[in-house]
């Protein structure tokens, strides 16, 4: 991937998407939020996210997985999980 790849930002992070994952945040920061859409319905010929996992992790790759979790929850829509994501991202790393 060349260095001056320039990705999709929201509220001035990055998010990145993989699939059915969203993350959202630099890596090179200490977290990041990982968004999984759970499922989704149509509108129109669009699909359109409606429950989606939010994740607050660590970034640390020396953790385990497990210990990287520091908050999760569930949402309805995709605005709703990128809302509180980046909440609690923006809290975490003022910390």
């Amino acid at each position: 991937m060349p260095e001056n790849q320039d990705f999709l930002t929201y509220k001035g992070r990055p998010l990145v998407r993989c699939g059915d994952t969203l993350y959202y945040g630099n890596m090179s920061d200490s977290f990041v939020v990982m968004l999984k859409i759970l499922s989704s319905k149509k509108v129109g010929d669009l699909d359109v996210a409606d429950r989606v996992s939010i994740q607050l992790m660590h970034t640390d790759d020396d953790m385990r997985a497990k210990d990287r979790i520091v908050k999760s929850s569930e949402k309805d829509g995709l605005y709703n999980a990128m809302d509180l994501g980046a909440v609690w991202l923006e809290r975490a790393l003022a910390e």
